[in-house]
């Protein structure tokens, strides 16, 4: 071995041990939509940064209310904007971190391939026993599935066949078990790519209901933890944003 060889073998592991020495967790409650991106984003994040990002999936408005009564979590990445804004007047957040990360796209699915229609006229029909959708009190993509219902003007016909998922994974579930023909999802849970992975679907217009604005923050409790700084800075650079808009979203 060369001495100049030796030198740069002893600058990397310097390098290694003061990356590890640095390393940290970070606790990061994430909207259930996101599940798909977000564990690709924490295993490129710890792979370029060290950090570890510790994730729970689940439904942005039990988030609040766990935020709300002291939930350990650093980071925040909600299904709306409006329940950030909210933390952020209680102080629970770190000031100026808040930031649109991903705006989110509806979309009718099933997992039988031909079930849903390009158009969604599948919905006017009505042959169907069961329509899977997230509660729409505390998933914000349930609550845009009834809007979007209502500006259809099928609510009334369709809400006996409601099947409610305590979230959007769980909504996913009951659609491609079976349990429910078809449901409203997050297209990010059916999409990659460029195309619908799985069965059939119809992305709902834009304009049958309010822009899912996704935003994410850094909570109180983080507020002075590097992992947490760098998460949020870390879904801003482009290999994030990739990954984001791979799934369908819009930045």
């Amino acid at each position: 071995m060369t001495r100049l060889t030796a030198l740069l073998s002893a600058l990397c592991s310097a390098f290694l041990l003061t990356v590890a020495a640095h390393a940290d967790e970070v606790q990061v409650a994430v909207a259930a939509n996101f599940t798909a991106p977000m564990q690709q984003i924490a295993a490129e994040f710890e792979k370029d940064t060290g950090h570890k990002a510790v994730l729970v999936f689940g439904a942005t408005g039990k988030f609040y209310a766990q935020i709300s009564n002291g939930a350990p979590f650093e980071v925040f990445l909600a299904a709306d904007d409006a329940t950030p804004a909210r933390l952020e007047k209680e102080l629970l957040t770190a000031p100026g971190t808040r930031f649109t990360y991903a705006i989110g796209k509806l979309v009718l699915w099933s997992a039988k391939e031909g079930y849903v229609d390009g158009k969604g006229e599948v919905l006017k029909k009505g042959e169907f026993k069961h329509l899977a959708l997230a509660n729409p009190k505390t998933a914000p993509y349930g609550a845009a599935a009834v809007e979007a219902l209502k500006k259809l003007g099928v609510m009334e016909g369709i809400q006996p066949k409601f099947v409610q998922g305590e979230n959007i994974g769980q909504t996913h579930q009951f659609i491609a078990s079976g349990n429910a023909e078809l449901g409203f999802v997050a297209l990010s849970q059916v999409f990659k790519d460029g195309k619908v992975t799985s069965g059939s679907a119809w992305i709902v217009p834009s304009k049958l209901y309010a822009p899912i604005r996704q935003d994410a923050v850094v909570l109180a409790k983080g507020r002075n933890k590097p992992a947490a700084i760098a998460l949020v800075d870390y879904l801003k650079t482009d290999k994030a944003r990739a990954i984001i808009k791979s799934y369908g979203y819009e930045l």
